[in-house]
């Protein structure tokens, strides 16, 4: 099949976790024989940092102007079996007005922030990226989030067809590795900074530094204010190249996973981040949310604190086998259930479903 994408970003990773989820979905549908064209706003902070600008499993139309990319947009569209725009795409809702007047057989809408678009939707009406008219004409709702989220989307929004497409992991590039020096440590944590998150973040590993001096801990991530205060064995790396991310986790005794605030309350909301450190075999540490346990089984695959007594206490007394046992178990269960591979499937899946269902419609109305 042709499918034609309009995303955040694909090129750049800098600040964001669409780019990983893109590149992981886009090579694995490429490997199973379809053609992608993606499409990208020439944004200045992912201009600057741009770490795959040219993606050897698709064709990256990076543009300044939206009515200057038009021609083209509409060129491809003609030659699409799907089109996909995702969330947080800048000129989203120019996009959707295009792709919802086209011919192109299934429409879709891939939302990698799905409670705060909902939130938006229901109290406005429209995101920036989005407007609620939208969803009855899609033919697919692809969401970041499961479990009642769908149902909301398609009862009280109007989605004819909300369908779970999670972020996933390539166990090409994240596996297991020999620990790396540079990053050695006895607790990491890898994510951009967000206002909701930062509490976590003291409570589970800042606080923790502090009653631990003689341990490392690594702090991974851009946008961080000046006035944080970290404790002195806490090492910042501003970012963090996604070729080394399979290092840091492989690397680190433990590492921390921390949800957003919109994410914890819907529920069944995994990043990105919490399954490519489960393919690395990393011991993980997360806040707890409705539906984790359906990703990871609490205290076999994934550790859940209460409090940083318990993050103490796992660095304290876990011993190096126990917490290797605790990161392989989470590895097999991603590597079984969330790679790129089983997304592609997924979302093909999904694809027939949609085409049966826009056929049937087709025959009943002859």
């Amino acid at each position: 099949m042709k499918l034609t994408i309009f995303g955040l970003s694909i090129t750049s990773s800098w600040g964001n976790g669409h780019a990983t989820t893109f590149r992981a979905l886009c090579q694995a549908l490429h490997r199973r024989g379809h053609r992608i064209t993606f499409f990208e706003h020439n944004l200045e902070w992912y201009q600057n940092n741009r770490d795959l600008p040219h993606p050897p499993y698709c064709d990256v139309k990076v543009f300044e102007n939206w009515n200057e990319i038009l021609p083209t947009v509409r060129a491809e569209l003609r030659d699409s079996d799907i089109t996909l725009v995702g969330s947080y795409f800048p000129d989203g809702i120019a996009a959707l007005e295009e792709v919802l007047s086209s011919s192109v057989p299934v429409k879709a809408f891939y939302d990698i922030d799905t409670p705060v678009t909902v939130r938006s939707l229901k109290e406005h009406g429209r995101a920036d990226y989005l407007l609620k008219q939208h969803l009855p004409e899609l033919d697919i709702y692809f969401s970041f989030t499961g479990g009642p989220m769908l149902k909301r989307l398609e009862e009280e929004l109007g989605a004819p067809f909300a369908v779970p497409l999670y972020c996933s992991v390539d166990p090409e590039k994240h596996r297991e590795l020999s620990p790396d020096a540079r990053f050695a440590c006895d607790l990491s944590y890898m994510g951009t900074y967000a206002p909701d998150r930062q509490s976590k973040i003291d409570e589970l590993l800042c606080s923790p530094a502090r009653r631990l001096p003689r341990s490392k801990f690594i702090v991974a991530g851009p946008q961080y204010p000046a006035g944080v205060e970290w404790p002195a064995n806490v090492e910042r790396i501003i970012h963090l190249d996604p070729r080394h991310h399979a290092a840091l986790y492989s690397s680190s005794r433990i590492t921390l996973n921390v949800t957003r605030r919109e994410m914890v309350l819907a529920g069944y909301s995994p990043s990105v981040r919490l399954f490519e450190a489960a393919a690395c075999a990393a011991a993980m540490v997360s806040d707890n949310w409705p539906g984790l346990e359906t990703f990871l089984a609490p205290g076999r695959e994934i550790l859940l604190p209460m409090g940083s007594d318990d993050v103490v206490r796992y660095l304290r007394d876990y011993d190096v086998a126990e917490l290797r046992r605790i990161g392989r178990a989470a590895r097999e269960r991603v590597l079984a259930s969330h790679t790129s591979d089983v997304r592609a499937r997924e979302f093909e899946q999904a694809v027939e479903i949609a085409m049966s269902s826009i056929s049937a419609k087709a025959l009943s109305t002859m």
